[in-house]
């Protein structure tokens, strides 16, 4: 049901002037989604969906050009522009990042639902990933090695 209504919101945001949530709501409500203002508001927030200026001075809300469905690539942004290092001790990923970063890169990652994650913890500058197993730990660091 989130996955349907994460693409009708892209469809109304790419193809109507959507100009305020209450429009956003509206507009699903009429396509049968029982939404909330809170619900649009998260819904925008995790679609990394942002108001731009229109042609005609107003402004509304936009995906930017972009697949704003696909949260891969701006988790890859964001570890690669934020992590310095990262190691591991049995079945744990240690994700070290410049300081502030931690939580904006752990809720990014844990966005994706990466099957082999069982967890993330996530403090100033530092992320532990627990691993479902040694291999799966493994795999996980050199997918992260990979996107510094």
């Amino acid at each position: 049901m989130k996955l349907r209504r994460h693409e009708a919101i892209i469809d109304l945001v790419n193809n109507q002037d959507i100009n305020t949530q209450e429009e956003l709501m509206e507009n699903l409500q009429k396509q049968g989604f029982k939404v909330t203002q809170a619900t649009v508001s998260r819904d925008i927030k995790e679609l990394r969906i942002f108001k731009a200026l229109g042609k005609d001075g107003k402004y509304r809300y936009s995906t930017g050009g972009r697949n704003a469905l696909d949260k891969t690539s701006g988790f890859e942004s964001l570890f690669a522009s934020s992590v310095e290092e990262v190691d591991s001790a049995e079945n744990i990923v240690v994700i070290k990042t410049m300081t502030g970063m931690a939580q904006a890169v752990c809720m990014s990652l844990d966005n994706i639902d990466f099957e082999n994650i069982v967890g993330t913890i996530a403090g100033d500058d530092t992320i532990f990933v627990l691993c479902r197993n040694l291999k799966a730990t493994e795999e996980m660091l050199n997918k992260f090695r990979k996107l510094i």
